[in-house]
């Protein structure tokens, strides 16, 4: 379950220390990439050189390496990260850690840190037992940071209680049957759209589709349900989303939902663009009700600006970005046109033509396409079964 996981483990001043070699050697045997941050303590009681041997990368210390020149960019070891180990975690770097004190590489980094985050206290008995650790444990706690309990045993002043830290073998048993781990978007965060737009021509009337956002909603909760933040930009729609770490933002107009979209465009790492959006809106909208006085009536109409081909120009090295394309003819010819116009990695197509597909259904009938022209054709299904479909596929992407 840790194979090709990026793990930091820091690794605090305690004579617990000494397991960090080991819990090294078994993540590095479960496949996971190990770096080392130490505090300058921790160096007291290991080696950074049997660390970094263990580990095959440097042992990171300090923010600035005087002796090659290097910077230590804690920012970017913090979301390089899939998963942040503190073991072991001592009483000093515990307190930082609760009331954000980053006065060396590690807590720094701690702080940068967009991954699950477990800590394995080690002290002694008294320490442990203090009202003070066990307040910063509870302040980890309250902030999402998960506890690996200590154990209890003879320690090293000579007493015998709990502040043990857990063997390596149990922290590791923790790790892989933990589901925040074993989540394969973990970490990531993707931007969903969903629903219409509502393109207005007076204070009563708009110019929309026939989109639900049953689709969109059903991408964004499995999306969170395999470990992803999930940004749900969505137009008028009654749906409701059944994952409550989705975060919803709701827009009207074409211009909101691409001005929604640039706001989190940085620390975005997919886009799955499945909102119907109004490919035109008024050019001018009357400020109040029309009446009824002849019996024809025009409205000069503008394209609105293509969301999808703004994020293609934007989107940097490693981003994903998904489309799709609901068509009544030449439908394959038209999506890879698509595919490649707005320069996406994978188009999801389907017809007006197949019962059972397309606005306010339950059901939805796709072909998946890739930007190699890789197809998957997939048989009719409920849209929650579809959602898991473009999950698997985006998850495959990702890796």
């Amino acid at each position: 379950m840790l194979d090709g996981k990026k793990i930091i483990l820091g690794v605090c001043g305690s004579i617990a220390a000494y397991k960090a070699a080991l819990l090294i050697r078994l993540l590095v045997k479960a496949g996971a990439e190990v770096q080392v941050i130490m505090t300058s303590d921790a160096a007291n009681f290991i080696t950074p050189l049997t660390l970094s041997t263990l580990s095959k990368k440097p042992v990171l210390v300090k923010y600035f390496e005087p002796n090659t020149g290097n910077w230590n960019n804690h920012v970017e070891l913090g979301l390089w990260a899939d998963l942040f180990l503190f073991a072991p975690a001592s009483a000093n770097t515990l307190a930082k850690m609760a009331n954000g004190q980053c006065d060396n590489l590690l807590t720094a980094a701690y702080l940068s840190a967009k991954c699950p985050v477990y800590f394995a206290p080690a002290m002694d008995l008294d320490m442990w037992k203090h009202p003070a650790t066990l307040n910063n444990v509870q302040k980890l706690q309250s902030y999402g940071n998960i506890l690996i309990q200590p154990g209890s045993g003879e320690l090293a002043s000579g007493l015998h209680g709990e502040g043990r830290m857990a063997e390596p073998e149990d922290i590791l048993s923790f790790l892989t049957s933990n589901p925040d781990v074993t989540l394969p978007l973990r970490g990531k965060n993707i931007l969903v759209t969903a629903g219409p737009t509502y393109e207005a021509i007076d204070p009563v009337r708009f110019i929309g589709n026939h989109s639900s956002g049953k689709m969109g909603f059903a991408i964004a909760d499995e999306l969170a349900r395999q470990g992803a933040t999930v940004t749900l930009i969505t137009g008028p729609s009654a749906q409701v989303s059944k994952q409550p770490h989705v975060n919803r933002i709701n827009v009207t107009t074409a211009a909101e939902m691409l001005d929604a979209c640039l706001q989190v465009f940085e620390t975005t790492d997919a886009y799955v663009m499945s909102a119907a959006v109004a490919d035109y809106t008024p050019v001018t909208v009357a400020t109040q009700k029309i009446k009824k006085q002849s019996d024809s009536f025009s409205i000069e109409l503008k394209k609105t600006t293509d969301i999808l081909k703004v994020l293609g120009k934007k989107k940097r090295a490693g981003q994903l970005l998904i489309g799709f394309a609901l068509e009544t003819q030449n439908e394959e010819q038209n999506a890879i046109e698509k595919l490649r116009k707005k320069n996406l990695d994978l188009i999801v197509l389907n017809s007006l033509n197949d019962s059972g597909a397309g606005f306010k259904t339950d059901t939805n009938k796709i072909m998946l396409i890739d930007s190699s022209l890789n197809k998957t054709v997939f048989d009719l299904k409920l849209k929650n079964e579809v959602a898991a479909d473009i999950c698997s596929k985006i998850i495959a992407l990702m890796q």
